[in-house]
């Protein structure tokens, strides 16, 4: 299967001193879903950034579809479709005349855009609503068109930033639908970000985590899963003191992460463990008030690998800003 994005040592530094993408390498093969995960400010978006040719890198090579994206960037750009997480549509233009003012900005003739923007409307099952004002359309019917006004140029390399941020699970639900629709009828390779791993569990071919700049994992969700090497055993206990010590030192623990007040326990063999640490607690006078075993899940991989969960990642104010604005938006 061919390479379509090829990442070499890529690396950017600001101010001379914060680097924030440190000498990454990976490849992306044609017409898979990649995944692209990470805390806000481990780098994520600087390396999505660099690769539609936003900014410039530091250090490091990259291509897409064999266009280097510092020496041939406009055939990048020519080449790529980018669906961004902030809506951009004019809410004051109907929903055809977005997408044909995204066709003008490619230079693509109007004769040719028309037809291919009632087609895009067509797989987004928005042709009803093409004159309505965008101001009218509800969360789902932006996301939707967002996504058609990605796709005018008819790119083989679509980017997808937090595609269903902020929808309800129907609209979500649907949204993966066209994401694999692409994939599958048109063979095109897509390249996305989410906060929803389960969404990165159902669409991803291969997933990628980076972290502090650095990429410290990449395989299938399959992969990923099974190195963990174990069960995980979910714990709380009534007193607020730390048990960590405790735990690990029942027979068949093999690791003990404490996430806020909850213990997060590997073990080859969790219905053999689990009844092994109560008993400890037990006769330690602790009290359990919670106890699960489950299968590792993508959570767990995001936990081992970053050290925290995706849902209680650190945000920056300007992240937190910009997915309220729009999860707002969406529910409008």
């Amino acid at each position: 299967m061919n390479e379509v994005i090829k990442v070499e040592g890529l690396t950017k530094v600001f101010n001379k001193s914060l680097v924030a993408v440190d000498h990454i390498s990976f490849s992306v093969k044609q017409g898979e879903i990649f995944g692209f995960l990470g805390p806000n400010g481990a780098g994520k978006t600087t390396t999505i950034n660099m690769l539609i040719t936003v900014l410039k890198p530091t250090a490091g090579k990259a291509s897409i579809l064999g266009y280097d994206i510092t020496k041939e960037a406009t055939a990048v750009r020519y080449s790529i479709g980018v669906v961004p997480q902030e809506y951009t549509a004019d809410e004051d233009l109907t929903g055809i005349e977005n997408i044909l003012l995204c066709a003008d900005l490619y230079g693509i003739p109007r004769d040719v855009s028309k037809k291919r923007a009632e087609e895009l409307l067509e797989l987004v099952e928005l042709t009803k609503f093409k004159d309505k004002k965008v101001q009218t359309y509800s969360g789902g019917m932006r996301r939707r068109l967002e996504l058609a006004c990605g796709l005018i140029n008819r790119p083989k390399v679509l980017f997808l930033d937090e595609p269903t941020l902020g929808l309800d699970v129907q609209t979500r639900a649907a949204t993966w639908n066209y994401i694999k629709k692409l994939k599958k009828e048109f063979g095109m390779t897509l390249f996305m970000t989410t906060h929803y791993l389960e969404e990165a569990d159902a669409l991803c071919d291969r997933i990628a985590i980076i972290d502090h700049g650095k990429l410290v994992v990449l395989g299938t969700p399959d992969e990923l899963k099974e190195n963990l090497g174990g069960d995980i055993i979910t714990l709380s206990i009534k007193q607020d003191v730390d048990i960590t010590n405790l735990i690990k030192k029942v027979e068949h623990v093999k690791e003990v992460k404490k996430e806020n007040d909850v213990y997060l326990i590997k073990s080859e063999n969790g219905e053999v463990t689990a009844p092994l640490i109560i008993e400890v607690l037990r006769k330690e006078g602790y009290v359990v008030t919670k106890l699960s075993l489950t299968k590792p899940t993508l959570n767990e991989v995001y936990l081992q690998y970053t050290g925290r969960s995706m849902r209680d990642a650190e945000e920056s104010p300007e992240a937190v800003f910009a997915q309220r604005h729009t999860m707002r938006r969406a529910r409008t």
